[in-house]
């Protein structure tokens, strides 16, 4: 939902084609920029009740409590408030007293709470100007206070040394630098022009992972948390 606000021009552009397309009940997510514009341009643009709003990001009780405030002085009595983001019992139970109406509940939910994931989220980072193919691309990027997103394309090198062992991961904007031989590239294109690139065959994917795997350094293995195992720098735009 965000990177479908990001899509548009305006976040009010963004709004009205959701609620043309899915009618005043459908829940808006109010979190990508600014919450508090975000819920009154969404009650505007709903011209009456909307079913919902949604907070995916930040401190989930206090939001709901100034959200649900909000909405009542904006005389969106109705409008339910739906909250997200990383959610397990635990904190669901620590938000019983927040004005919470309903709860999306993701990654616990299918590998069951205890259980080790690893988390991916989709950032848009840029799009088209136009639907003219030849278009250039404008940098996006999601800015609400806890959670805010770097635009742009971007390049990314893990470092190894003369033993093959990963040392740092380098991550930039613009044009990607040459690297030496010990620099692997962590970015590879799976679809380009609507057509699948990136196709492999389980055999290859299996020998790609235990490669990778065996690049970490030793201290990648130890089952307490600590600091990262391989440190990320953070070079200027273009170089």
């Amino acid at each position: 939902a965000h990177s479908f606000t990001l899509l548009h021009d305006t976040e009010r552009d963004a709004f009205r084609a959701q609620v043309d397309s899915m009618g005043t009940g459908t829940t808006l997510l109010v979190d990508t920029f600014d919450v508090e514009e975000a819920v009154r341009v969404g009650i505007d643009v709903a011209g009456g009740p909307l079913g919902a709003v949604r907070i995916d990001s930040g401190d989930l009780g206090l939001l709901a409590s100034q959200v649900r405030r909000q909405l009542d002085d904006l005389g969106a009595t109705g409008t339910r408030i739906i909250v997200t983001g990383d959610l397990d019992e635990f904190a669901i139970a620590g938000l019983a007293a927040a004005p919470v109406d309903g709860y999306g509940v993701g990654t616990c939910l299918v590998t069951g709470s205890g259980h080790p994931t690893c988390g991916f989220v989709y950032k848009l980072v840029a799009r088209a100007e136009s639907t003219d193919p030849d278009a250039p691309m404008v940098t996006v990027a999601k800015r609400s206070a806890d959670k805010v997103s770097v635009g742009g394309r971007k390049w990314a090198l893990r470092h190894r040394n003369a033993h093959g062992v990963a040392e740092t991961e380098i991550l930039g904007l613009g044009e990607q630098p040459t690297g030496d031989g010990d620099d692997r590239e962590l970015l590879m294109p799976l679809v380009k022009g609507g057509e699948v690139v990136g196709r492999e065959s389980l055999n290859a994917a299996r020998n790609r992972h235990r490669e990778a795997i065996a690049e970490l350094p030793v201290e990648s293995r130890k089952l307490s948390r600590g600091e990262p195992a391989i440190q990320t720098t953070y070079p200027s735009a273009g170089g």
